[in-house]
Parts: C-alpha cells; structure tokens; sequence
C-alpha cells in the first residue's frame, strides 16, 4: 500500500511533461516546496514503518483503520 503511493508519486515527478503543459521556461515555478513536503512525508512513513508505529495514529495511540491508509498511506492521525 504505502510503497505502491511512492511509485505513484515517483512517477509523478519523472514523468515527461506533455506537449500541452507549458514548458520550463513558460512555468511560472516549480513547486518545490510541494515536493519537499511530499518527500518528508514519505520519509516519516518510512520511519514509522521501520519503528513499527505505521499503523497507529500517532496522537491516540489507537490503531488507524486500514481504510484510513488505503484513502492516504501517509496518514498519521484518524480523521475521524
């Protein structure tokens, strides 16, 4: 689940732009800061997992439902 949302958004990153999206040169900027806050996320996740708290939200400490990761597998709080 959360390694198939990284390749998602790996993907995401490298793909090649299309001939409609404007050029570097026409883009206004490229939003760093959103691929910063991706890439911390994903790192949190990670560290999460490998500490074996993933699963929990981190505030409650009561499990996070699997539909809670499925919808966002960066979750780290229930919403609900």
């Amino acid at each position: 689940m959360l390694w198939t949302w990284i390749e998602t958004l790996s993907a995401d990153y490298s793909e090649p732009m299309s001939s409609t999206e404007p050029t570097h040169e026409e883009s206004a900027t490229i939003d760093l800061d959103a691929i910063e806050r991706d890439l911390a996320d994903v790192e949190m996740a990670l560290s999460r997992l490998d500490a074996g708290t993933y699963w929990v939200d981190e505030i409650t400490g009561q499990p996070l439902p699997d539909a809670v990761l499925e919808a966002n597998p960066l979750a780290r709080r229930n919403p609900a």
